[in-house]
């Protein structure tokens, strides 16, 4: 019997520590951004952005274009009482040309269509911070929590390796007639109690890392890891005005909202701009070649003649000028510029909107992130005591001073302890790293 339940803790243990690599938390969040798909589409969202920013896009320089129209006819005359009774006639033109189209003016629309593309860029890149600081919070959640079920399932394998140590002690008791069969019974019964919750917790750590692998992009979701990193109670002590300051400075969110309302109003001067006359250059080159061929019949010939093949050639340029200026369009620009007006107020309504949720969020967090530092203090003594009063219970239990309901009372209770003082670490570790998030530090 001794030696089955041996087998039974080493066939759980063996399971868990097959193939496992090192991993450490900068490692977990280098790898997550490396893989991350979000971060990709950012990226690649801003080099279409990087791309547009350019003059050519704004419309500041002309377009050039090489033309080439064919003309062809056929003409066919028949009048018997005229001189020239009978002539048809073959032409074939062909006309290359090159023209050009340059605006030069329309309201100084191309230098605030240079100033949306820039912006845009620069939105762009904010995105990509948003992208990149959503990946390193869900990393450092999954990294932490499985930190957790790891040590969890550490508590639980210490408790496991006490109940089977109680175990072989009753039978050996058991066998000097120290010992009755009920007792054996309880202490197997604890034994394959704790087996049952080692068992789950072992699962629930595996889950643990799958979801670990999915927030760092790694496609085999049931590879391993032994992670390097520990939960440790190492916290900053924070001031809410200082945070602010940094927050209303630094957050990623506000500084877009920031960029929407410049493009808001960089589309208000677009839209002003149609109040101001229009002044567009055209000028090209056009060389027409053409060929007649044909034969005509006069009153004075019984048979018609054939003409001789002509060709003509002729080389045209131009520029000119054109100026435009609309006097009525029933209100629609005006409208235009109203609507994109509101389009900047609203800008501004979200800019304080989101001031005021994130103000909300800030003292919230910081307010959960004080009482969880107390919380964790407090479990930690509650550890430290449970793990004292488990000891001492061992040695009262072995020499008889307490039975084994009672020692059972007692590791259960270390138990809880134990996942308390996790809970509360990894609570705080998460709003710690909220707390960054939220000022713009997870990212630089």
């Amino acid at each position: 019997m001794k030696a089955s339940y041996s087998l039974l803790l080493l066939l759980f243990l063996g399971n868990l520590s097959y193939g496992q690599q090192e991993l450490s938390l900068s490692q977990a969040i280098e790898t997550g951004l490396q893989n991350n798909y979000q971060i990709r589409i950012s990226e690649a969202r801003a080099d279409i952005a990087n791309n547009n920013n350019d003059w050519a896009v704004a419309g500041r320089f002309p377009t050039i274009n090489l033309t080439l129209n064919s003309n062809n006819s056929y003409r066919d005359l028949s009048n018997p009482g005229s001189v020239l009774r009978t002539s048809n006639t073959i032409n074939t033109g062909l006309t290359p040309g090159v023209e050009a189209s340059w605006t030069i003016f329309n309201g100084y629309r191309v230098r605030y269509s240079k100033e949306q593309l820039e912006t845009q860029e620069q939105l762009s890149g904010g995105n990509i911070k948003i992208a990149v600081e959503n990946s390193i919070q869900n990393v450092i959640q999954a990294y932490y929590n499985a930190l957790v079920q790891q040590e969890q399932l550490d508590v639980v394998q210490e408790v496991l390796e006490l109940s089977r140590d109680r175990v072989e002690y009753q039978e050996l008791r058991k066998e000097f007639g120290q010992a009755s069969t009920f007792d054996i019974l309880q202490t197997q019964d604890a034994y394959l109690n704790d087996s049952t919750t080692y068992v789950l917790q072992a699962n629930t750590f595996r889950t643990a890392i799958r979801n670990l692998n999915l927030a760092m992009g790694v496609d085999g979701l049931n590879t391993t890891y032994r992670l390097t990193d520990t939960l440790t109670y190492d916290v900053a002590d924070y001031q809410l005005e200082d945070l602010q300051q940094q927050m209303l400075a630094s957050n990623n969110q506000l500084q877009n909202q920031f960029i929407n309302r410049e493009l808001a109003a960089l589309n208000t001067r677009i839209q002003e701009a149609s109040l101001y006359p229009t002044v567009q250059v055209r000028s090209g080159v056009t060389y027409d070649v053409s060929l007649s061929a044909g034969e005509q019949q006069f009153s004075f010939e019984t048979e018609p003649r054939e003409l001789p093949q002509v060709a003509a050639k002729t080389l045209n340029g131009f520029i000119n000028f054109s100026a435009s200026y609309p006097i009525f369009d029933a209100g629609v620009r005006r409208k235009r510029i109203e609507n994109a007006q509101t389009e900047e107020l609203i800008a501004q309504h979200n800019i304080s909107d989101l001031q005021r949720t994130l103000n909300t969020q800030l003292a919230n967090t910081l307010a959960t992130f004080n009482t969880q530092k107390r919380l964790v203090e407090v479990t930690t003594a509650l550890v430290d005591n449970a793990r004292r009063n488990l000891e001492i219970a061992e040695e009262r239990f072995r020499g008889g001073l307490i039975n084994s309901f009672d020692y059972r009372t007692i590791q259960v209770s270390y138990i809880n302890a134990s996942q308390q003082r996790l809970t509360a670490l990894f609570n705080l570790k998460n709003t710690e790293t909220e707390l960054v998030r939220l000022i713009g530090g997870l990212v630089r």
